[in-house]
């Protein structure tokens, strides 16, 4: 059923057939679009609705998009359920991260290989046996164009929530036991730094059969912060920005060889 007052538009997102590309850049703010559409070429805006804006423009002359999912898997998951029946089919998401491993400094960028499924989203998608795995393809592409840009990284784990504060003062909460106790478990296991949405777009996109990434500026770290160490706070995320986008011009490159 289509909930939309137009039928010929995605109900939340409000995209129609031909307004997309295949290749999906996901911030969480909507206010980055603008910002991500000027690495396109003839960037238009497509929609403005709820916390979803979507541009659409060109790179190497393929179309792509970027569409914004606001905060959390919910709207995250609705956004890629509907941009794929729009036609899209390959998701990077960027966006920011709070450091967990003390080597894991401000403006650094985090590539997740796979998240940690603490939010409720996924849940409703696949059993919690299912791990969330980022794409390979899309994975190894952020991985080399970072390192072609000589951009600091990190490759690995990152952890999924979905209560902000549940992680920033854990302490205030009644379940504070559990959530200090799993955040240090998360640690002691390496994982990388915590954020909202992967975990729900990785196993979406499992579900989906389509392919997810992501790729995080660390804002901050309060790992860091507990040891008395440097810790910043960054604001730009130009940079995993511009891996993103040097990404997806290496996919779109690598679909065309191989017939895709």
């Amino acid at each position: 059923m289509n909930y939309s007052e137009n039928a010929g538009r995605q109900y939340h997102i409000q995209i129609g057939e031909g307004d997309i590309g295949k290749y999906v850049i996901l911030p969480g703010d909507p206010k980055r679009c603008k910002r991500i559409a000027q690495y396109f070429e003839n960037a238009e805006l497509m929609a403005d609705s709820r916390e979803y804006i979507t541009y659409t423009g060109y790179l190497d002359g393929v179309k792509v998009s970027v569409t914004s999912t606001g905060i959390g898997g919910p709207s995250a998951a609705i956004a890629m359920e509907e941009l794929v029946m729009a036609g899209a089919d390959t998701f990077v998401r960027i966006g920011t991260c709070g450091g967990m491993q003390t080597d894991v400094m401000s403006g650094d960028v985090v590539i997740a290989s796979g998240a940690i499924r603490m939010e409720g989203t996924s849940k409703e998608y696949a059993p919690v046996e299912f791990p969330a795995v980022a794409d390979i393809q899309i994975t190894n592409a952020l991985i080399q164009s970072a390192k072609e840009l000589k951009h600091n990284y990190h490759v690995g784990v990152v952890q999924c929530k979905d209560a902000f504060y549940g992680q920033h003062s854990p302490e205030t909460k009644p379940v504070s036991y559990e959530l200090l106790n799993k955040w240090e478990a998360w640690k002691r296991l390496g994982c990388l730094a915590s954020e909202m949405e992967s975990a729900a777009l990785f196993v979406v996109a499992s579900s989906l059969h389509v392919r997810a990434g992501s790729c995080f500026l660390v804002m901050a770290n309060q790992e860091r912060e507990k040891a008395g160490l440097d810790n910043p706070v960054v604001h730009d995320t130009d940079m995993a920005v511009r891996i993103a986008v040097e990404a997806i011009r290496k996919l779109i490159k690598e679909d065309k060889e191989a017939g895709k």
